[in-house]
Parts: C-alpha cells; structure tokens; sequence
C-alpha cells in the first residue's frame, strides 16, 4: 500500500487532539481507512477510538446514525 503525507496548518488555539480524531473518524467511515489506520491517524488506541467514534457522528456498526435511529423509531 502506498503511503501519502497530508500536513496541516492550524492554528496554535486549535485542539489538535480534536482535529486528529475527527478527521481520523470521518476517513473510517466511509471505509477510507481502517480503524487500525484510524487509530495512528488519533494517536490512540484502537478501544479508544472505537469507544469515541460515536461523538464524532460515526457508527462502529457500518450502520450510520440516521439509520440506527429509524430502527428504534
């Protein structure tokens, strides 16, 4: 697999802890990256990140959230 370097520039205000995990869920998501790649995107761990992918809007399931809501609807 090929490898590609993004680099960022963000403010010094920015919580880069934040912009990692988001970025990193909204690549898993669509099956971008795996949750593997996505946790070295987040810097933590894979059980971190699959515990948090939720705040960020992003079903572990392969379900997205608008779905999951219309099965208990």
């Amino acid at each position: 697999m090929k490898i590609k370097t993004l680099t960022l520039s963000i403010p010094d205000t920015a919580n880069e802890t934040v912009i990692k995990m988001h970025l990193a869920a909204l690549l898993f998501e669509p099956g971008i990256l795996s949750s593997g790649q996505a946790t070295d995107i987040a810097g933590i761990t894979k059980r971190e990140f699959l515990e948090n992918a939720g705040k960020y809007g992003v079903s572990i399931f392969g379900e997205g959230i608008e779905d999951l809501e219309k099965l208990i609807t």
